[in-house]
């Protein structure tokens, strides 16, 4: 067996939403070029534009949302010689394995699951779409078409994958072993705020995204909410609350330990603090955005990049549709 092949496989993906924001850099794609550079994994990247389709019908955005996102994702280090990246909707096995795997789950499992509770409420769904209710048996099929062995999500994912590891060991079991029973590695994937300090959310306009520039940067800070009794210079401040001090512990670690005793000496005031932190996250940003601006004008590279992944990842999915065929006596 060679080296390749001792890598345990990893399907991580994102609906194609365009630009990527500093949330989705801490949360996923930081440890997405960790896993890839370890050497222990083969990554797998999915643009899961069908995914997209469940919650907004709306299609006409998808390409562009796709190739912004994916100008993000080669700028902060997803390297796609090593992981392939594509597009669910351009491999037409993800929708196959999906209408077989419906076959294996009932319509109550499905109900039950608390993720799925969660995004209705927070999305004020009244009327689910049959499409939106089998979402985590599509999610099941992405993952098991690349025989995906271990699944880095945070807690409140979990759920989604167990029903993926349900539905690998009702098949095995009905057709013949064909899928690992992948494991969840639950992963701290921290949650950055937003500049009001709720869920960073580009629909809320409340982000600092990986391409803005260092003016937006800067004017963006000076609305980020700090410490509400800090009001003069010489007040003593509360860095433990603050939105910026969260911000300088992820982006400025080397100026932590000084800005929090000055914040709580009040010897630094907001406007100064708020300053410093743009800098940080500008000087953070600056590699990330030159990559970026590269392939911002050449987005038929980036789109070439796709076709190629697509190719590679095709060849796998074919490999498994073939022996799910040969199990189930289809052909």
């Amino acid at each position: 067996m060679t080296k390749e092949n001792k890598k345990k496989r990893i399907l991580s993906g994102m609906r194609p939403t365009g630009k990527m924001h500093l949330g989705n850099f801490v949360g996923a794609l930081e440890n997405w070029v960790e896993l890839q550079n370890s050497n222990k994994y083969k990554n797998y990247h999915l643009i899961a534009d069908y995914h997209v389709l469940t919650t907004n019908t709306d299609s006409s955005d998808i390409l562009d949302n796709t190739l912004d996102m994916i100008s993000d994702w080669l700028a902060v280090g997803i390297d796609p010689e090593k992981s392939p990246i594509f597009r669910q909707s351009q491999i037409k096995e993800h929708s196959e394995l999906h209408l077989i795997f419906s076959m294996l789950i009932t319509t109550a499992r499905l109900e039950r699951n608390p993720t799925l509770k969660e995004q209705l409420q927070d999305l004020k769904v009244e009327n689910i779409t049959y499409g939106h209710l089998g979402y985590p048996v599509l999610q099941a099929a992405d993952i098991l078409l690349y025989r995906g062995e271990v699944v880095p999500v945070g807690e409140d994912q979990a759920p989604h994958v167990e029903i993926t590891r349900e539905i690998a060991r009702k098949f095995n079991k009905t057709y013949g072993k064909v899928f690992p029973v992948p494991k969840t590695k639950l992963t701290n994937f921290a949650r950055l705020p937003g500049l009001d300090r709720k869920k960073m959310s580009k629909s809320v306009g409340n982000t600092i995204l990986i391409s803005d520039k260092k003016k937006e940067i800067e004017k963006k800070m000076m609305k980020a909410i700090t410490d509400p009794k800090k009001i003069r210079l010489h007040d003593p401040g509360r860095p433990e609350i603050c939105l910026v001090f969260t911000y300088h512990q992820k982006f400025n670690p080397e100026e932590e330990r000084e800005i929090k005793k000055n914040c709580k000496s009040g010897a630094l005031g907001c406007v100064e603090c708020k300053k410093r932190c743009a800098a940080a996250i500008n000087d953070f940003l600056a590699p990330f955005r030159e990559k970026r601006n590269y392939y911002s004008k050449n987005k038929d590279e980036v789109l070439d990049i796709i076709k190629d992944g697509e190719k590679r990842a095709q060849k796998v999915a074919l490999e498994t549709m073939k022996r799910v065929h040969e199990v189930m006596k289809l052909g």
